[in-house]
């Protein structure tokens, strides 16, 4: 094996294994040589992708990035917040996203918890995912709020629902949590889908 495929080889299982880590004992209880010794490399092999734990993190908020930025791009993507099923399909992608993503989630509030520098990071990240929805409350007609507020009070509901409504079908959720952002954002329901 080239050096370059081995070197790439070693920095995917490092991101695995922290990611199977973090989910099982929380970021904050997860050092470097545990994740090194769960990847099966030298403790060495760390340093030469990562300065630390949190730039591991940093890898793994990119890859969060990446998921959501493949339902922005995606052809029935709609920014229209009075249209029930742009919200949907909003609601969906956060869904299937967070469900995918959970470990590195939790271990990004956990992060900004403990670092006043990760926790700017985070706040950047979470200000340009809202700042991509700008447009979307623009149709709205009255919104309850200003716009950033309205984003913020949204991202706020998904983020929250996603955390404690773990036990409802994901079909279940998504359209709970369509009709309750579209009726808190039109003043009006819609009829389900059938």
């Amino acid at each position: 094996m080239k050096r370059a495929e081995q070197a790439v080889e070693t920095r995917a299982a490092l991101i695995e294994a922290a990611k199977r880590l973090f989910a099982d004992r929380g970021y904050l209880n997860v050092k470097i040589t545990d994740i090194t010794a769960a990847a099966g490399r030298a403790a060495g092999s760390f340093y030469r992708h990562f300065t630390g734990k949190e730039d591991l993190l940093k890898a793994l908020l990119d890859e969060l990035t990446a998921a959501s930025d493949v339902y922005a791009g995606a052809a029935e993507h709609r920014s229209d917040f009075t249209d029930p099923e742009a919200i949907r399909y909003h609601v969906t992608a956060y869904w299937r996203v967070y469900q995918e993503h959970t470990a590195t989630m939790v271990a990004l509030r956990q992060a900004a918890l403990v670092s006043e520098d990760f926790a700017r990071t985070l706040e950047q990240w979470r200000r340009a995912q809202l700042d991509d929805l700008a447009d979307h409350v623009q149709y709205v007609r009255n919104p309850p709020a200003s716009p950033e507020a309205t984003l913020t009070l949204l991202s706020a509901v998904m983020d929250a629902a996603v955390q404690v409504w773990t036990e409802a079908p994901d079909d279940k959720a998504v359209e709970g949590l369509t009709r309750f952002l579209f009726r808190a954002l039109n003043g009006t329901d819609y009829a389900p889908q059938a």
